[in-house]
C-alpha cells in the first residue's frame, strides 16, 4: 500500500467519524486550557518545516463540525527531520503545565515496500519566550519533552474494520519562569496524525468549605502545598481562622478551622441565611434555627429570640429556647389552726403553676383592728404590717412547703395572712399577683415570762427588786406573784407575795444568807410562766449597809487601795521573771508548755502528733483556725477522697479579699472515728508554715458538713501536670521544681515530721508552677500481700516510691523520705512516666535488694541522675540530707551549663532483667554510672576496693590505682569481658 496525503486524510475521516465522539468531554473544574486544538473551526497556522513535512488537515465530527488536524507520512523517503511549531502560547500564572496529545500512527510493518526508514515515535519540544517571535524558527533553540510512542497502532487490515486505534499521552512541563512558550513536533519518519494538542495547567478552583470562601489558587511549584487563608462568607463570623492547602494537583487538602453563622442565621446551601418567620437562633453556630418554643412568637425574619405573648414572660435567667411561662395561680385550700397566740396555716398547692417548677410561698403577717369606728370606707378592716417580733417557722418568705407557723403574736386579736405563690417571674407580672387569706383571732393567753430581775438596794434583813413587764403580756396585768426561799433549804420552805406595780422590797430576811427568787404575772387568762431563778444575798451583820451612802464611799476607797496593791505586785512579778529568764543557764528553765502537756523550745518549731491527744478535737482547735460556714461558697466539685468529696470553691473573710480555696468535705453518716481521722490532717497541716508546704486555711467543725479548706492549687497533681505538658519545659524549670519540693521536704525534716508518702501525685502545683508538699496525717499498717505493700486510711502505697528498710523492717526516717525523693525526681525528669513501669511490685522488692536501679530518663542531665542514685543508696545513711539536696540544687541553677551533660538512656527494663545471668550492661553518661554498671557484671570483682561518689573522687584516684583495675579488667582475669563493654574508655 502507498503512503501518500490522500491514504492519511482517508485515515483522518474515519478518525471523524468513529472517535470524534470522545472529544466531547467537559474538562475538569481544576484544569485551566491554554490551547485547545479542536475548539478552533478556522486554520490554526502553525508552522511545518520544512513545507512538505507536517500538513493541516481540515474535516468534521459526527456533528458535522469542523475541526483542524497534522498529519505526516514521509516513510518512503530517507532521513526525514519534519517540524510542526504552534503559535506563542502565554503561561498566564502557570509555573508547571501539562500536553495532551490525541494521535493515531501506522504499524510500520503494514506498509510494503518503505523505501526510508520507517519510525514508530515522535519527539515533543518547547521553547520559553517572553514574547511572540513570529515565524522566526530554530531547532536547536527548543528543549525536548520526551519522546511519544503509540500504546496501540493501526493497520490496513484496521482500515478495512473501521478499527482506529487512538493515543492519548499527557506530559508536564516545568518549572516556566518566562511569560510564554512554543511547543514544537518533530518527526523522524513515521506516519503519524495529530488529531487534538491541548495545552492545560492546573488549579484549585474557588470554592466554600466550612462556610468559607477560598479563592482561585495556582500551585507555585510541584514539590510543596500551598496555604490558602479563606474568607467567611456573609453573615458568619470566624470560630477559628480557615485554611486549607492547594496541592500539585489542584486539589484542595486538610480543611482547618470553620466559620459559624451569626445569631439569626442558619447554614443554607453554603451560605448564612436569615431564620425563617416562626424560628429564631439566638448564638454562634452552624446549627439550624428553632422553632419558637410555647407562647412566644417571631413576626420576622433573623429573629434572635421569640417574644413572649401578652401576660407570658421569661425570667432573665431562662434560655431562649425555654417556653414564655406566667406567674402561678393563688394558693388553694388555706386551713388555720390557733393554740393561744400562735397558729398553724396549711394550703394546698395553686391549680396553675405558669409552667413552672421553681414556686415559692410568701406569707404577709396584717393586725386588723375590729372596732366598728375603724372599719374603713370601703368596709373592710383597717390593717397594718405585723411586728418585727412575730416569728415564723421556718420562715415568711420563700418557703418550699405548704406549712408556715407564726408565733408571738398578741392574745385576742384579729390577723390577716395572705399567702402568694410566685415563680421565677412573679417579679415582671406584680400587677399580676394572686394570693390567698385568711382571718383569724388568737385566744386569750396567759403572759409570757419576767426576763430582767435587778436587785435595788440590800441590807441586814432585806432587799429591794425592780422588773420589767413581760415582753408579751397578752392582756392587762393584774397583779405578779413574789416567790422566794433560802437557796439551801432547796424549796422546801418557801415565802410568796403579791404586788400589783413592778418593784417590791422583801422583809424579814436572815443576814448574810443566799436567796433564790422566782416571778410570773397574772392576767384575766390566769398566771402565765414563771422566771428564771434569780440569786440575790444579804449583807452579814459586821457590813455597812449598801443603802448607806457613808458606806459605799468607804468602799470606794478600799477597792481603790486593793486594785493599787495588786498593780504592783503584777509588776514586780513581770519584772523579777524578766531578769531571772536572763540569768537562768539551765535549759530547761527555758520550756514553754504547749497544749497537752507537750513542751517546745521558744524559737524551734517541732512537729506534735495531733494522735498523742486524749481529746483529737483539742488538737485540731489548737493548730488549726475555725472558720464560718457562711464564708465559705463552693463553685464545683473536682474530685472523690476517702472521707467525702472534694471541691473548688471561695473563702471570704471579715475585712480580708475573697480568696480561691480547694475544700474537702466529710460525707454524712461518719462515725466519730472517721472524723478523728478526717481532722488528723489539719491537725498536722495546720503546725506547718512554708512556702513548699500546702497551705491551711481553716476548718469547720461547728457545723455540717465538717470541712478542710486549704489554698487552691490550679494545676492539679504534679504527675498529671506533667504528662499533660509533656517535654514542655526547659531544665531550669524543671530544677526549680525540685527544688521546691526539696525545699519543703527540709522543712519538715527539720521540724521532726516523716511524710511516709512522697510521690509526685502528692505533689500539687500552682498557676506559678510552685510545687507544694501535700497529703499529709495518713496511718500506715504494713500488709502480708507483697502487691499491696502498705494499706492506709487514704487508699494503698506502691511499693515502687518506699525505701528497702521500710518495707522489710517498717523503718520510716528522713532518710526513707529521702529515697522517696529520688523516685519524685526520676518522675519528674521522665515527664510523669510511672517508676519501673509494667514490673509486678514483688518484682521491684526483688530487683531493688539485688541493687537493680533505674536507669536515666530522656535527655536526663547527668548531674541529676547521679544525685538520684545517691538518694538509692540501700545504706540510709550514706543518702543525702535535704538540706544537701537543697544546696545541690541551688549550685545546678546557678550553673545552668552543668546541666547539659545528659545521662544515656537504656531501655525499659523488663521482668527478664531481674535475672542476673541475662544482664547487660547499661550505657551510661558519667563515669560514676559506668562503675556502677561494671559492678554489675560478671567480673565485678575486678573493681574490688574501688569506691567512687562522684567523677571528683574518681580523679583523685592515683594512676597506679587505676592501672590496677586496668590490669584486673583483662580477658585472662574476667573470661566474659568484651571489649565492647567500653572498659577502654578508662
Amino acid at each position: 500500500m502507498d503512503c501518500n496525503p490522500r491514504l492519511l486524510l482517508f485515515i483522518l475521516h474515519l478518525l471523524m467519524s468513529c472517535v470524534v465522539p470522545a472529544f466531547l468531554t467537559i474538562y475538569p473544574p481544576n484544569e485551566v486550557n491554554l490551547l485547545d486544538s479542536k475548539a478552533s473551526q478556522g486554520e490554526l497556522g502553525w508552522i511545518s518545516y520544512p513545507s512538505h513535512g507536517w500538513e493541516e488537515i481540515s474535516g468534521v465530527d459526527e456533528h458535522y463540525t469542523p475541526i483542524r488536524t497534522f498529519q505526516v507520512c514521509n516513510v518512503m523517503e530517507y532521513s526525514q527531520n519534519n517540524w510542526l511549531r504552534t503559535n506563542w502560547i502565554p503561561r498566564q500564572s502557570a509555573q508547571k503545565i501539562y500536553v495532551e496529545l490525541k494521535f493515531t500512527l501506522r504499524d510500520c510493518n503494514s506498509i510494503p515496500l518503505v523505501l526510508g526508514t520507517c519510525k514508530e515515535t515522535f519527539n515533543l519540544l518547547y521553547l520559553e519566550t517572553d514574547d511572540d517571535q513570529g515565524s522566526h524558527f530554530r531547532e536547536h533553540q527548543f528543549l525536548k519533552i520526551d519522546t511519544i510512542a503509540a500504546d496501540e497502532s493501526f493497520t490496513q487490515t484496521d482500515l478495512g474494520d473501521r478499527i482506529l486505534k487512538l493515543n492519548t499521552e499527557v506530559r508536564e512541563v516545568g518549572p516556566l519562569s518566562k511569560k510564554g512558550f512554543y511547543l514544537a513536533f518533530q518527526d523522524v519518519g513515521a506516519c503519524v496524525a495529530l488529531v487534538s494538542v491541548r495545552v492545560y495547567f492546573k488549579k484549585c478552583p474557588q470554592t466554600v468549605r466550612n462556610l468559607a470562601s477560598f479563592r482561585d489558587t495556582v500551585p507555585i511549584d510541584s514539590q510543596s502545598l500551598v496555604e490558602v487563608p479563606g474568607l467567611c462568607v456573609n453573615n458568619s463570623k470566624e470560630e477559628e481562622p480557615p485554611r486549607m492547602y492547594c496541592s500539585t494537583e489542584g486539589e484542595w487538602l486538610v480543611p482547618i478551622g470553620k466559620c459559624l453563622c451569626n445569631p439569626g442565621y442558619e447554614e443554607r446551601s453554603s451560605t448564612c441565611q436569615m431564620c425563617r418567620e416562626g424560628f429564631y437562633k439566638s448564638t454562634h453556630g452552624n446549627m439550624e434555627c428553632s422553632k419558637c418554643p410555647p407562647h412566644s412568637f417571631s413576626h420576622h425574619e433573623g429573629s434572635l429570640h421569640c417574644g413572649c405573648e401578652k401576660n407570658y414572660f421569661r425570667a432573665e435567667g431562662d434560655p431562649a429556647s425555654m417556653a414564655c411561662t406566667r406567674p402561678p395561680s393563688a394558693p388553694r385550700n388555706v386551713i388555720s389552726s390557733i393554740n393561744e397566740t400562735s397558729v398553724i396555716l396549711d394550703w394546698s398547692w395553686p391549680e396553675d403553676t405558669g409552667g413552672r417548677r421553681d414556686i415559692t410561698f410568701n406569707v404577709l403577717c396584717k393586725r386588723c383592728r375590729g372596732t366598728a369606728a375603724n372599719v374603713s370606707t370601703s368596709g373592710t378592716l383597717h390593717c397594718e404590717p405585723c411586728r418585727s417580733n412575730v416569728r415564723f417557722l421556718p420562715r415568711a418568705t420563700g418557703l418550699h412547703n405548704t406549712t408556715v407557723t407564726v408565733g408571738d403574736l398578741l392574745a385576742h386579736t384579729n390577723y390577716t395572712f395572705e399567702i402568694e405563690a410566685q415563680n421565677g417571674v412573679s417579679p415582671l407580672a406584680f400587677k399580676m399577683r394572686q394570693y390567698a387569706a385568711v382571718t383569724i383571732t388568737t385566744n386569750q393567753a396567759a403572759p409570757s415570762p419576767v426576763t430582767v430581775i435587778r436587785k435595788e438596794k440590800t441590807s441586814r434583813n432585806s432587799v429591794s427588786l425592780s422588773w420589767q413587764e413581760p415582753d408579751r403580756p397578752n392582756g392587762i396585768i393584774l397583779d405578779y406573784e413574789i416567790k422566794y426561799y433560802e437557796k439551801e433549804e432547796q424549796e422546801t420552805s418557801y415565802t410568796i407575795l403579791r404586788a400589783r406595780g413592778c418593784n417590791v422590797t422583801l422583809n424579814g430576811l436572815k443576814p448574810n444568807t443566799a436567796y433564790l427568787l422566782q416571778i410570773r404575772a397574772r392576767t384575766a387568762a390566769g398566771y402565765g410562766a414563771t422566771s428564771p431563778s434569780f440569786q440575790f444575798e444579804t449583807s452579814p451583820d459586821s457590813a455597812f449597809s449598801i443603802s448607806s451612802e457613808n458606806s459605799q464611799v468607804v468602799l470606794i476607797a478600799i477597792s481603790c487601795a486593793v486594785a493599787i496593791i495588786l498593780v504592783t505586785v503584777l509588776l514586780y512579778v513581770l519584772i523579777g521573771r524578766f531578769c531571772c529568764r536572763s540569768k537562768s543557764k539551765h535549759p530547761d528553765e527555758k520550756r514553754l508548755h504547749f497544749g497537752n502537756g507537750h513542751l517546745r523550745l521558744p524559737g524551734i518549731r517541732t512537729y506534735v502528733d495531733p494522735h498523742t491527744y486524749e481529746d483529737p478535737s483539742q488538737a485540731v482547735h489548737e493548730f488549726a483556725k475555725e472558720l464560718e460556714a457562711s464564708g465559705i461558697a463552693i463553685d464545683k466539685v473536682v474530685g472523690a477522697g476517702e472521707f467525702g468529696e472534694v471541691c473548688s470553691g471561695r473563702l471570704k473573710l471579715p475585712s480580708k479579699k475573697e480568696i480561691c480555696v480547694a475544700i474537702k468535705t466529710l460525707k454524712g453518716g461518719y462515725t466519730d472515728k472517721q472524723r478523728r481521722d478526717f481532722l488528723a490532717e489539719a491537725s498536722i497541716m495546720g503546725q506547718f508554715d512554708h512556702p513548699n508546704i500546702i497551705r491551711l486555711e481553716g476548718v469547720v467543725t461547728r457545723s455540717k458538713p465538717v470541712m478542710i479548706v486549704t489554698e487552691y492549687m490550679e494545676n492539679g497533681s504534679l504527675d498529671s501536670f506533667l504528662r499533660k505538658h509533656d517535654a514542655q519545659f526547659t531544665g531550669i524549670q524543671l530544677v526549680g521544681m525540685l527544688r521546691g519540693i526539696a525545699s519543703g521536704m527540709k522543712y519538715l525534716s527539720d521540724m521532726g515530721y516523716v511524710h511516709r508518702d512522697l510521690a509526685a501525685r502528692n505533689i500539687l502545683v500552682n498557676s506559678n508552677l510552685v510545687c507544694k508538699v501535700s497529703d499529709f496525717g495518713l496511718s500506715r499498717v504494713l500488709e502480708d500481700d507483697p502487691e499491696a505493700a502498705y494499706t492506709t486510711r487514704g487508699g494503698k502505697i506502691p511499693i515502687r516510691w518506699t525505701a528497702p528498710e521500710a518495707i522489710a523492717y517498717r523503718k520510716f526516717t528522713s532518710a526513707s523520705d529521702a529515697w522517696s525523693y529520688g523516685i519524685v525526681l526520676w518522675e519528674v525528669m521522665s515527664y510523669g512516666e510511672r517508676p519501673y513501669w509494667e514490673m509486678s511490685n514483688q518484682d521491684v522488692i526483688k530487683a531493688v535488694d539485688e541493687g537493680y536501679r533505674l536507669p536515666p530518663p530522656m535527655d536526663c542531665p547527668a548531674t541529676l541522675y547521679q544525685l538520684m542514685l545517691d538518694c538509692w543508696q540501700k545504706e540510709r545513711n550514706n543518702r543525702p540530707k535535704f538540706e544537701q539536696i537543697v544546696s545541690i540544687l541551688d549550685k545546678l541553677i546557678r550553673n545552668p551549663c552543668s546541666l547539659k551533660i545528659t545521662a544515656n538512656t537504656t531501655s525499659r527494663p523488663a521482668n527478664l532483667l531481674l535475672d542476673r545471668s541475662s544482664a547487660e550492661v547499661p550505657s551510661v553518661g558519667t563515669m560514676g554510672d559506668w562503675m556502677d554498671a561494671m559492678r554489675t557484671l560478671p567480673c565485678k570483682e575486678a573493681f574490688s576496693g574501688v569506691s567512687y561518689s562522684s567523677c571528683d573522687t574518681l580523679a583523685k584516684t592515683s594512676t597506679d590505682r587505676v592501672v590496677l583495675t586496668e590490669v584486673h579488667v583483662t580477658p585472662a582475669t574476667c573470661p566474659d569481658w568484651e571489649p565492647s563493654m567500653g572498659i577502654t574508655t578508662l
